[in-house]
């Protein structure tokens, strides 16, 4: 990797020479304080840049011109009655905030299309057409963005939306890598994920790296573990609306698949990624009706419960979990997975997941952790990253190329590892241009690395598995 250049000039001009408005100095966010408003990074870069361009921390003349226009449309929990009261005496209301659509069947067989407005407590609001052909993502997993409601005699209804998104041009994304080299691009990967990339080492920063692959690759479902105050969740939160973090509270299997009664299909049907967070700690019912569809739906990327409903989708799953480490920062168990729940540890679940990233290798977060320079605008770079996922020719590359070797291996091991190769491929070399030895040792060896590691977990635990290889060796084939 070249010398650390993430926090020069040199670095930011390039970014900005290259990206133009679609790269932002990330320290301008967090000296805003807007984030202390519950929005997430990809809204509050769109709104910082908008109401106060510029580079270097935000000036308190700045913060406060940000604030004041918070303060007058992101209405928070406390507010909700008093938007209610501003529509019932005729005034129209304006206010940044999430919105989701469903479209419901009345009882005089016609349909409705209803917004749902949580951050402001309003529920089934009218929508235009209009609206929704122009955003159809309101109708899958949902869009931030500036709404003007009013309410008439027939209830309040949603008459303008404005969202906050980047437009993808995944030609110039491709095109603007030859411009930086490896080393550079690496940087400008981690600052656009809101890491510093002074504060971690080579190792460190294809750790964070790996963390992308699930936005790359369609059904990548994946396992890090690490101790507390890694930043797992930090980069989820913040990245992209179409991925979904689920801290807290009861995981059903109508949160995750279909719920029977309704026909309202669950998250992995509407997001592109599914982020189970702590999984130690979540609470989930019927844990056997939960793993069943899960390896159900890892096997074949189809979501059904109880044969009611089918339904094909690439979302990726990630399971974030917390590991104890002995004084060198090694897990302190050789079963890394014990301290999963126990439904979670069954191997023919494991053998599903592609790999385990090695979060006990990423350094804990401090205020040196974050980024300090210019990289990509958050909605921007989610969106190029999910745009990968339909660039199938480094896919093909790969497949053509990686070959497992030994006495007998395993084919869910060949496929675990090319794809995680391809999705190392197009984090670091979208456009394709890259030599062996930088493939070898910035995509394939880690690939092997982490599945390695979930391989280690079967070995362990079920003897099916040792009539294959333990060490996995590979070959690349002209």
């Amino acid at each position: 990797m070249d010398p650390i250049l993430g926090t020069t000039e040199a670095l930011a001009d390039k970014v900005q020479r290259v990206f133009g408005k679609l790269a932002i100095d990330k320290r301008r966010l967090p000296s805003s304080q807007l984030q202390k408003r519950g929005i997430p990074a990809y809204v509050g870069e769109w709104l910082v840049d908008t109401l106060v361009p510029g580079t270097g921390d935000v000036t308190p003349e700045e913060a406060a011109k940000v604030l004041k226009w918070a303060n007058t449309n992101i209405p928070g929990p406390g507010d909700q009655q008093v938007v209610k009261y501003r529509l019932s005496q005729g005034e129209a209301v304006r206010a940044l905030t999430p919105v989701e659509v469903e479209v419901r069947l009345d009882k005089k067989g016609q349909f409705r299309k209803l917004a749902q407005l949580k951050l402001l407590g309003l529920e089934d609001v009218e929508i235009s057409s209009e609206i929704l052909d122009s955003y159809p993502d309101l109708l899958r997993q949902g869009m931030w963005g500036v709404v003007e409601l009013a309410h008439d005699a027939a209830g309040v209804a949603l008459k303008s939306f404005r969202p906050m998104q980047a437009t993808v041009n995944l030609d110039l994304y491709k095109r603007a890598r030859a411009e930086f080299t490896l080393g550079e691009w690496r940087e400008l990967m981690l600052l656009s994920m809101g890491y510093n990339p002074s504060a971690v080492d080579e190792e460190q920063c294809t750790v964070l790296l790996a963390r992308l692959l699930p936005l790359v690759q369609k059904n990548m479902h994946i396992m890090e573990l690490a101790p507390k105050g890694t930043g797992k969740s930090y980069f989820f939160e913040n990245i992209n609306p179409q991925v979904r973090l689920v801290s807290s509270g009861n995981v059903t299997p109508a949160v995750l698949f279909v719920n029977n009664s309704s026909g309202q299909w669950g998250l992995l049907a509407r997001f592109a990624v599914v982020v189970l967070d702590e999984v130690q700690t979540l609470k989930f019912q019927n844990a056997d009706e939960i793993i069943g569809g899960l390896k159900g739906y890892l096997a074949n990327a189809k979501i059904t419960r109880g044969g009611l409903h089918e339904v094909g989708s690439d979302c990726g799953i990630v399971l974030l979990a917390n590991i104890l480490l002995d004084e060198r920062q090694r897990p302190v168990r050789a079963l890394l997975v014990e301290e999963l729940p126990y439904f979670l540890r069954e191997t023919a679940f494991l053998d599903r997941i592609r790999g385990i990233i090695p979060g006990w290798k990423a350094a804990k977060l401090s205020g040196a952790s974050f980024a300090n320079s210019t990289g990509l605008k958050s909605d921007f770079f989610g969106d190029a990253l999910l745009a990968l996922r339909n660039d199938l020719s480094l896919d093909q590359y790969v497949r053509k190329r990686v070959r497992l070797t030994g006495n007998k291996s395993y084919t869910r091991n060949e496929e675990a590892i090319r794809s995680m190769a391809s999705g190392l491929m197009k984090i670091q070399f979208p456009d394709g241009n890259l030599s062996d030895l930088d493939f070898r040792a910035y995509c394939l060896a880690p690939a092997v690395e982490y599945r390695q590691l979930i391989w280690d977990q079967l070995y362990r635990m079920d003897a099916e598995y040792r009539q294959y290889d333990q060490d996995l060796q590979y070959e690349l084939v002209d």
